[in-house]
């Protein structure tokens, strides 16, 4: 399993327009080799802007990487610069290994 995450400030009163965003594009995951899960989470309201996260599940980081260099991906991403209006700084992303997994 691998795990990718951007985190996101949102400017405090944007959140509605955030999400709007994520709800309404074309993501073209469920058609990608390799994906497994998303979620879009909304964490706590700070100073100035609420904390989001996105987690991504893959069977493994080269299926990822392949993802990121997809034709999928740039449609995926197509306009994401243009709600920079919404950010409080750019995403974060992180990525990281399974090492060990339990499931119910």
């Amino acid at each position: 399993m691998y795990l990718t995450m951007n985190r996101f400030r949102v400017k405090t009163g944007q959140e509605a327009a955030f999400e709007a965003v994520w709800k309404n594009r074309d993501s073209q995951l469920p058609q990608v080799p390799g994906f497994v899960a998303f979620h879009l989470m909304r964490g706590p309201d700070r100073e100035g802007y609420r904390l989001y996260a996105s987690h991504t599940a893959w069977e493994s980081e080269e299926a990822f990487i392949a993802w990121t260099r997809s034709e999928a991906f740039r449609t995926a991403h197509r306009g994401a610069g243009g709600n920079a209006d919404l950010y409080a700084g750019p995403p974060e992303l992180e990525v990281f290994s399974s090492i060990q997994s339990i499931s119910a």
